[in-house]
């Protein structure tokens, strides 16, 4: 096949739409069954979806079902993950898809499908929706890491059933979700064990993967329906009850045009290699539904980033912009703070620590530029926070002003578990007092003194200034600026996630390039063929 160009990815689906899952709600607990149908993958002919197989079109939807059950289903307290067929629960990424795709969409892959990982997480953690594994058949690679982003795993033991992640002995690349750093620092698995587990491609079945912590229990085929429904019982029932009716979330669509789309409250406009992401200030009050902007902004705030990064490899760089009012800003912020007894105003919230989230993890580089009609306050503060560097337009004529609030101590947390404004300020404690004491608006000059933005030109220097800027961004190398932007963007102590984006990302970044995995004789790209991968076998 080789390598070749793909066409543009729509991210936006629906359970009517649903071609590889199957989502059954029974009252507080939701059935998710991976159901994939081979020979419907996201590019036609190209290959086939073989042995519960995935590619970025199943994850499309699991990441739909995953915010659908949030806010459409707060009734459900435990969600079941299985197979729609006999022997298997999923072969992981489709091999014959990473071994076609072109290099960035590989790597963009594995990041989108870490962050629908993440989300499980969160689901579980303070959504009080439990995701548990129940593994109906042999889980490997990408299976078994979807298993491994679940809080409880359980493995049919039918004597053939195994656990395994074969990439690194049969591919030559890693497990690419996440699964390596999920086995040391989530299951608290032993290096050795990890060691032998991860070279092991056959992987282990139920005896010995229980015995090394691989799963938290097993069933025979003859108890396996009833085992399960059982431990779902248990595990709804140890959650508290949040809510009985949800929230229908509508399709986000987009008026597109060459180089140009817009939604309601977000524009993108492409130009060479960059472009600028414009979001709008509320233009109504706060409402109790999906439509409200603290949500539908957020929204197609993702789906902007999601495109960008898929569709538009050649941006390079991302100017933010805000527009409109920022006391509507902080009317909707402050309306969701004072809510958050109400479950709907928390999952809205948690969306939008979400969003920043995938905001911090675009490989792009991102300029904010706040000029006088800008909104960059409290929640929309959060955008130049998550910038690369930040203008701010400095002119005694004009008003042009930040403002932090509430929304900067701690609501929107980045993937090291620290605020961006404490991430901004490592070791300097006393710059973040300072700058949360602020009462009211901040100007530019003084923006610049505390730290808050990069700079701040007059209007005298400021379009050369910009202009200046720009231009020496995107004539640097990507894979420097990449490279130096992930390093940058996450100081401070290491969690579980910025391990799995920042670490293993990168390594599985510079993995899927070399010869030894994608080569002509390469792991990756012998798989499924009698002759035998041929390795350089020196370290670098």
């Amino acid at each position: 096949m080789g390598d070749f160009s793909y066409p543009p990815v729509n991210f936006q689906t629906h359970p009517d739409h649903y071609i590889h899952w199957d989502l059954k709600i029974d009252g507080d607990i939701a059935t998710v069954c991976m159901h994939i149908k081979e020979d419907r993958p996201m590019w036609a002919g190209l290959y086939e979806l073989k042995l519960n197989s995935y590619d970025l079109s199943v994850d499309i939807e699991l990441n739909d079902i995953v915010q659908r059950l949030r806010f459409e289903h707060p009734e459900v307290r435990c969600v079941m993950v299985t197979g729609a067929y006999d022997k298997i629960f999923c072969a992981g990424a489709n091999i014959v898809m990473l071994g076609n795709a072109p290099h960035a969409f590989k790597v963009n892959f594995c990041k989108y499908t870490n962050e629908t990982r993440c989300q499980i997480e969160d689901a579980t953690a303070t959504s009080g929706q439990v995701w548990v594994a129940a593994l109906n058949g042999t889980a490997s690679g990408g299976g078994y890491e979807l298993a491994l982003a679940c809080e409880k795993i359980y493995l049919i033991d039918d004597g053939n059933a195994a656990v395994s992640l074969p990439e690194v002995p049969l591919l030559g690349v890693l497990p690419g979700t996440g699964g390596l750093t999920r086995l040391t620092d989530k299951r608290r698995i032993r290096r050795d064990v990890s060691d032998l587990f991860c070279t092991k491609a056959e992987g282990f079945r139920a005896r010995d993967a229980k015995r090394y912590r691989l799963i938290d229990g097993s069933f025979p085929r003859s108890k396996w329906e009833d085992g399960m429904a059982k431990t779902a019982r248990e595990i709804a029932d140890s959650q508290p009850v949040k809510a009985t009716e949800g929230i229908a979330l509508p399709t986000i669509a987009s008026e597109d045009s060459e180089g140009t789309w817009s939604y309601q409250y977000i524009t993108v406009v492409i130009e060479d290699r960059m472009a600028t992401l414009t979001m709008a200030a509320p233009d109504a009050d706060p409402a109790r539904s999906a439509d409200t902007w603290s949500l539908r902004a957020f929204r197609e705030l993702e789906d902007a980033l999601l495109r960008l990064r898929v569709n538009h490899l050649e941006v390079g760089l991302i100017l933010l912009k805000t527009t409109g009012s920022s006391d509507a800003v902080l009317a909707h912020e402050s309306w969701l703070e004072a809510g958050q007894d109400d479950w709907f105003l928390r999952e809205v919230q948690m969306f939008q620590a979400r969003t920043l989230r995938r905001l911090d993890n675009m490989a792009k580089s991102m300029f904010a530029i706040i000029e006088p009609g800008s909104c960059f306050v409290g929640t929309l503060f959060e955008l130049t926070l998550s910038a690369d560097r930040s203008y701010m337009f400095l002119d005694e004529d004009e008003e042009n002003a930040i403002q932090l609030s509430a929304a900067n101590q701690g609501t929107f947390l980045m993937h090291n578990g620290a605020t961006r404004l404490a991430t901004r300020f490592l070791g300097e404690p006393d710059s973040i007092t300072e700058a949360l004491d602020q009462d009211g608006a901040i100007g530019a000059e003084e923006a610049e003194e505390l730290g808050l933005v990069t700079a701040s030109p007059d209007d005298i220097d400021w379009e050369d200034e910009i202009r200046i800027a720009i231009e020496e961004r995107i004539s640097l190398s990507p894979d420097a600026l990449t490279g130096m932007e992930q390093n940058l963007r996450f100081g401070g102590s290491e969690s579980m996630d910025n391990k799995i984006y920042g670490r293993l990302t990168a390594w599985q970044n510079w993995i899927f390039q070399r010869p030894n995995a994608v080569g002509e004789r390469g792991a990756l790209t012998m798989y499924g063929h009698p002759e035998r991968p041929v390795f350089d076998y020196r370290r670098t």
